[in-house]
C-alpha cells in the first residue's frame, strides 16, 4: 500500500509558501498590476509557488497541531507577502507624485484619467509615468529582482518566527519618506522650470498689462513643458530606475 501520510504537511506548506508569495504578486509593480486579469495574477502566483517550494519548503517546521497556531502561521506568512510587496508598491507611487507635479506646473492638472497600474483616477502624466516605468522594468529585467526578492525574504524573515513589528514600522516610515522624496527629485527641473515662467509672467504682466496675459501663457506653458519633458524624460527614468532597484536590493542577499 502507498504511504500518503506526508500529504497534509505537503499540502500545508503549499498553502503557507503562496499565502506569502500570493500576496507579493497581488502588490508587486510590474507582476501584480491591476490591469493584469485576477486570474492570471492568480495562476502566475500558483505556478511561482510551485517553483518555489522544492528551493523553501525546508524552511518549514512540523504542522501546528491547534487551529490558533495553524491561524497564526497563515497570518505571518501574509504579513511578510504585504510588507514586501507594499515596499515595492510604495516606490511606483513616487511616479505619482512627480506626475501630480509636473502636470501642476505644466497647466494639465485637470486632465485626468484612469491609471491602469494603480487602479484609481490620476492625471494624464503620471498614468503615462507608470506605465512607461512598467515597461522599462520588464525591458531592464528588473522583474527577475522581484522574483530574487520572493526567493530572498526567506531568508531575512524565516517561517515561524515573531512578526517584527518595529522594524517593518520603521521600514515603511522610510519607504514612504524615500518615495516622496524621489518623486521630487524627479520633478525637480519642473519646479525651477515654473518659478522661472511664472516670476517672468509676473513681470510681463507689470511691464504691458494691457496684453491678454493668460492666453499667451497658457499655450507657451504647455509647449514648454512638454519640451523640457522630452529633452529630460529619459534621465527622469533612470533615475526612477534606480531607485527602484535600491530599494528592492534589500530584500535581495
Amino acid at each position: 500500500m502507498v504511504n500518503i501520510d506526508f500529504l497534509p504537511e505537503t499540502g500545508f506548506v503549499f498553502m503557507l509558501i503562496f499565502s506569502r508569495l500570493g500576496t507579493m504578486i497581488m502588490l508587486m509593480p510590474a507582476l501584480g498590476e491591476m490591469s493584469i486579469p485576477a486570474r492570471v495574477r492568480l495562476i502566475l502566483a500558483l505556478l511561482i509557488t510551485a517553483v518555489m517550494m522544492p528551493i523553501v519548503s525546508g524552511s518549514y517546521g512540523t504542522i501546528p497541531t491547534t487551529v490558533p497556531g495553524l491561524a497564526m502561521s497563515v497570518f505571518y506568512e501574509v504579513a511578510i507577502g504585504l510588507f514586501v510587496g507594499m515596499s515595492a508598491r510604495i516606490v511606483m507611487s513616487s511616479l505619482q507624485v512627480a506626475g501630480n507635479i509636473i502636470a501642476m506646473q505644466m497647466g494639465l492638472s485637470f486632465a485626468q484619467t484612469v491609471d491602469p497600474t494603480q487602479g484609481t483616477q490620476g492625471v494624464i502624466l503620471s498614468t503615462f509615468f507608470s506605465m512607461l516605468a512598467v515597461t522599462l522594468i520588464f525591458a531592464t529585467n528588473l522583474d527577475h529582482l522581484l522574483i530574487a526578492a520572493m526567493r530572498d525574504s526567506y531568508e531575512l524573515f524565516k517561517p515561524g518566527q515573531i512578526v517584527p513589528v518595529g522594524d517593518f514600522s520603521d521600514m515603511a516610515v522610510k519607504a514612504v519618506s524615500g518615495s516622496f522624496r524621489l518623486g521630487l527629485q524627479l520633478s525637480a527641473p519642473f519646479l525651477v522650470f515654473g518659478l522661472i515662467f511664472y516670476v517672468g509672467i509676473g513681470i510681463l504682466s507689470r511691464l504691458m498689462p494691457q496684453i491678454q496675459i493668460f492666453f499667451i501663457t497658457v499655450p507657451a506653458n504647455i509647449g514648454f513643458g512638454f519640451a523640457l519633458l522630452f529633452l529630460i524624460l529619459g534621465a527622469m527614468m533612470t533615475w526612477f530606475l534606480q531607485g527602484f532597484e535600491q530599494s528592492m536590493t534589500v530584500f535581495v542577499h
